[in-house]
């Protein structure tokens, strides 16, 4: 009898010890995983058109990160439904540290809207951090003669038809924008999709449609050398890359908003990867020559930890999901 109480007191001790052995080998593991990274080739997916904000903004950061880390770090682009197609592909990659996500704010709006979308952007997705944000700009042909917003909404509402607006595609931030201005002003307008902000703008920029909105770096640069005309901004911080340059709500209708530029990689990647990875990606934003970068394509940036920038990203689709039900955007 005390034989086999002695077996079984035994056989217990050595049950908790392997089951302490497998939780420290459980904690250790991401370390290990994080000793090991950076890999020698990263791949940063973009789900949007070489040349956009997000793609301008993810190439400069990579670019310093790939020379301090001495990897190859490769650029993406997976176009595709409005950014879907490469959100999802990310989904489906191994949380290794090999693949990220570079997303616009784009990317929640699209969350917010879109209910069939084949990933939960709050669930399916861990955060790495944020990387810079931009005022974004209504941008209209120099040819049509507006001074102000208020000639854009006369001229608007004198068309019998209605007028065109366009965006980067259904469920952009500049969709968001385009849309919130049109039932604001109470103008009659039908959203006009394209594959992507550069396209967006080419619209405006010729005349094609009425109007639609961009972020600094597709829109500024065009401004000043006199191919496109800027009439507002979605927030005040425009007036620090274009000064002069109204608010919407400075120009009479109730709206403000940024866009915001992050970064997130498969869910399962491990903390410890994804904090190093937001800490290089401050040390590169501090820099100044990136920051004079940035400033010149109007937009700031903007640090982040991977929790900071998750809570951020869930605050701001709940904001959009409410905006969207006021204004009735749908999926087209």
């Amino acid at each position: 009898m005390n034989m086999t109480l002695m077996i079984s007191h035994q056989l217990r001790s050595h049950f908790q010890i392997m089951l302490r052995f497998l939780a420290i080998a459980a904690l250790a593991m991401p370390s290990a995983q994080a000793a090991d990274f950076p890999p020698e080739q990263i791949r940063i997916v973009v789900p949007y058109s070489a040349g956009g904000g997000t793609d301008v903004i993810a190439r400069l950061v990579a670019q310093h990160m790939s020379e301090a880390w001495k990897v190859t770090i490769l650029i993406d682009n997976r176009v595709g439904a409005g950014g879907v197609v490469g959100s999802n592909y990310v989904t489906q990659q191994k949380p290794d540290g090999r693949t990220f996500l570079a997303v616009a704010s784009a990317f929640a709006v699209r969350a917010a809207i879109d209910r069939s979308l084949p990933y939960d952007a709050t669930k399916d997705f861990a955060g790495v951090g944020q990387m810079a944000i931009s005022p974004s700009f209504m941008v209209v042909s120099p040819s049509l003669g507006f001074k102000s917003l208020k000639d854009l909404i006369a001229y608007a509402k004198a068309q019998p038809a209605g007028i065109f607006y366009t965006s980067a595609g259904v469920g952009s931030t500049a969709h968001l924008h385009a849309a919130a201005v049109a039932h604001l002003a109470g103008l009659k307008a039908e959203h006009v999709p394209n594959k992507g902000t550069p396209q967006a703008v080419t619209e405006a920029m010729t005349g094609r449609v009425l109007y639609a909105f961009a972020p600094g770096p597709n829109a500024i640069p065009l401004a000043k050398a006199g191919k496109l005309q800027i009439l507002v901004t979605t927030s005040p911080a425009g007036a620090r890359f274009m000064p002069g340059v109204p608010s919407i709500a400075e120009a009479g209708l109730a709206y403000e908003g940024d866009d915001w530029f992050g970064v997130y990689a498969p869910l399962g990647t491990p903390l410890a990867i994804r904090e190093r990875f937001s800490k290089e990606m401050a040390r590169v934003l501090a820099l100044p020559e990136v920051r004079e970068r940035l400033a010149t394509l109007g937009a700031e940036p903007v640090s982040s930890t991977p929790q900071e920038y998750e809570k951020m990203a869930r605050e701001y689709i709940a904001k959009a999901r409410k905006l969207g039900d006021e204004i009735g955007i749908k999926v087209e």
